[in-house]
């Protein structure tokens, strides 16, 4: 199996000087490719990406913290949460923020992945570590656990997740966590699934048939789920049609990224989120693809590395990226894109 990171990063050699010894790779510069006039009403054409941190091991999962005006992301194999203010920079915030004790054997990625707020204020996680759904309170610290198996057996590891407005939380649940992968002998599930989480505590298995889910976002009416795969063999995002009672009733191809990925541009599928307006913004092959919510691509944004997840902030004049080892920012035009 291709190493999901190798993959995602799309790590190239660095160059030699003259004398043999490795001279130092040039930083990725980012842009933005704008492939319909569309785009300006969202991406204003001044708009460039601003690099704010990096030296992180896999940055993740960003979330935007209104109640306290900063900016919260994951790096899971550091087992980190780190949290970022215009005034102080990027910081540790929760460490250790996933698995809390000595980390067992086989588990790659021991923090937090995806991170979103719920609508109380808390952090609610998908813990690789712990192989977990976790509420987390930001003032005490306190660590409720929402669920931890399907069918009595524990989750693979929890990748990502989004918040419906009926309070259904959508998840996926990879193997990335494992240093094994699909082989590894901690697996209780045999599937990779997709699941929803009910607000009474019920969890059902909505989609096990996809070899790697990943990245997963609703539509503002809460009428269709995306679902991302990172597969190098099926590298897709998916549309599901939800029900009354937030369950699939169809399923279809949203968005293709095979032609991306064979041109050899950095990244897979990965993280997804909705504007209210209904563009999709989808982390893939070559960086953020900002699609019509018919699935027409009308931009990319790219930073030169995988861009592994994305989110709205500062009142919506700004879109964060989590790409590989950095962190990144580019201006939106402000009210068409959540806070």
């Amino acid at each position: 199996m291709i190493a999901r990171r190798t993959v995602l990063a799309g790590l190239a050699s660095l160059p030699v000087a003259a004398m043999g010894a490795p001279a130092p790779a040039p930083a990725p510069a980012g842009f933005v490719k704008r492939l319909s006039p569309r785009l300006d009403a969202i991406i204003p054409p001044s708009a460039t990406v601003e690099f704010l941190a990096e030296g992180f091991r896999w940055a993740e999962g960003p979330v935007w913290v209104s109640q306290g005006d900063y900016l919260l992301f994951s790096d899971p194999p550091a087992n980190t949460v780190y949290r970022w203010r215009q005034d102080e920079g990027a910081k540790p915030f929760l460490s250790p923020a996933g698995f809390q004790g000595d980390i067992p054997a086989g588990v790659r990625e021991a923090g937090l992945n995806g991170l979103i707020i719920d609508k109380d204020g808390a952090l609610v996680a998908a813990d690789s570590g712990t192989r977990t759904i976790v509420r987390i309170d930001l003032q005490s610290r306190e660590r409720t656990i929402l669920a931890e198996r399907f069918e009595g057996k524990r989750f693979n590891s929890p990748n990502d997740l989004c918040i419906a407005p009926s309070g259904i939380i959508y998840f996926t649940d990879p193997p990335y966590g494992f240093t094994d992968g699909d082989a590894s002998a901690l697996r209780e599930v045999a599937h990779n699934g997709l699941y929803a989480l009910f607000p009474d505590g019920t969890v059902a298995l909505l989609d096990g048939s996809h070899h790697r889910p990943n990245g997963v976002a609703i539509a503002p009416d809460g009428r269709t789920l995306y679902l991302a795969l990172s597969d190098e063999k099926q590298p897709e995002v998916r549309a599901y049609t939800l029900g009354a009672d937030g369950r699939p009733t169809g399923q279809r191809l949203f968005h293709d990224f095979r032609a991306d990925l064979a041109r050899g541009l950095p990244g897979l599928p990965d993280g997804l989120k909705v504007a209210p307006g209904g563009h999709v913004f989808a982390t893939g092959p070559g960086g953020v693809h900002i699609l019509t919510a018919e699935g027409e691509p009308i931009g990319l944004i790219g930073t030169g590395k995988a861009v592994a997840n994305i989110c709205f902030g500062q009142d919506g004049t700004c879109m964060f990226l989590t790409s590989s080892d950095r962190l990144a920012r580019i201006a939106m035009d402000h009210g068409r894109t959540p806070a």
